[in-house]
């Protein structure tokens, strides 16, 4: 299983917010193409992932990529998935999820409550990490990222606490969905060495 943990600072918890203005929306726009990163290959799904969206640090959209139903591969169809999730909220009692169409649920957890279900290696994905090529990849990652914003002072301390490595994937500072999109290339090819 492939994890990724994506923090929305930003992301409305009122499904109220226009599939028109994604921007607008606390830049719902990078977590929608992050899912989509996460699961979408040419005519398939990756079955193997789960994808964690963390809105504000109190509720969390779970994407199950075995059970995902309804996922096309464009902003516009991803967030009125996670606008149903936000629909279902009331539902949600405690970490005790409620869901919202085949694979996506919500809960009422935070980023540390996520990092608390979370099994495998916890990788910090950060630009001032370790080099993956210079790492073996793990056999249950579980990746985690912010969006536009760095990770609050209070996030960067539970990530020092739980995470098992702090890597980078690269020279260069990347877009939160093209991270997860390298990330996978990595794991696919066995460290960057199997094509």
């Amino acid at each position: 299983m492939r994890q990724f943990v994506v923090l929305g600072h930003e992301v409305p918890l009122a499904a109220d917010f226009s599939l028109d203005d994604l921007t607008g929306a606390g830049r719902l726009d990078v977590l929608c193409r992050c899912v989509n990163s996460a699961f979408c290959l040419s005519h398939a799904i990756r079955e193997e992932v789960r994808v964690w969206l963390v809105l504000q640090d109190e509720f969390t959209v779970r994407f199950e990529g075995s059970e995902l139903r309804n996922l096309n591969p464009d902003e516009r169809s991803t967030a009125a998935l996670i606008r149903g999730a936000l629909d279902e909220k009331d539902g949600a009692i405690g970490h005790m999820a409620a869901e919202s169409s085949p694979g996506v649920s919500i809960s009422r957890r935070g980023f540390e409550g996520v990092l608390d279900e979370l099994d495998g290696t916890l990788l910090e994905l950060h630009e001032e990490g370790e080099s993956v090529v210079e790492t073996e990849p793990p056999a249950e990652p579980a990746f985690v990222l912010s969006d536009h914003r760095d990770f609050t002072e209070r996030e960067a301390e539970l990530l020092a606490e739980w995470a098992d490595r702090r890597v980078r994937l690269g020279p260069e500072r990347l877009h939160a969905d093209h991270a997860i999109t390298v990330a996978h290339n990595w794991l696919d090819t066995g460290g960057f060495v199997r094509y």
